[in-house]
């Protein structure tokens, strides 16, 4: 087989696009956790994010997530162009600090979900969901 320099340049550069997308979208992640807790460690803890592990649809995936004890919660979805899915924040008259909401998701990713805590903590819990078809990205 024989290449030619158009094929050389086209393989190039669709090699480095490829390879630049998921390195934008993690530090997107990164940054929007980094605003959240502002800078502080994230552990492991007390809540549960509950997502489906097959979306047959990426326009509407249910999520739910709970967190005893947590002041708000930031919900993202690491594939998506704009990372933030939704910020839960509870007052102290609050039931439970719980919540569940349909997202949107571009294609197969991680959904992340971070609570903070009453005590200034910060605690976190993710979920792969696959999706099938639809999805925001085409």
């Amino acid at each position: 087989m024989k290449f030619t320099r158009r094929d050389a340049l086209a393989i190039g550069l669709g090699a480095t696009a490829v390879a630049m997308l998921p390195m934008r979208a993690s530090a997107a992640v990164d940054e929007a956790i980094a605003a959240f807790t502002g800078g502080a460690e994230v552990g492991a803890g007390d809540i549960t994010l509950t997502a489906p592990e097959i979306a047959e649809n990426g326009n509407t995936v249910p999520v739910s997530v709970d967190a005893p004890g947590a002041a708000s919660i930031l919900v993202l979805a690491s594939g998506n162009p704009t990372p933030g899915v939704a910020k839960f924040t509870f007052g102290e008259a609050a039931g439970s600090q719980s919540a569940s909401t349909r997202i949107r998701l571009a294609g197969t990713q991680d959904v992340v979900a971070i609570a903070q805590m009453a005590d200034g903590s910060f605690i976190q819990a993710s979920s792969t969901v696959k999706v099938t078809i639809g999805g925001c990205g085409g």
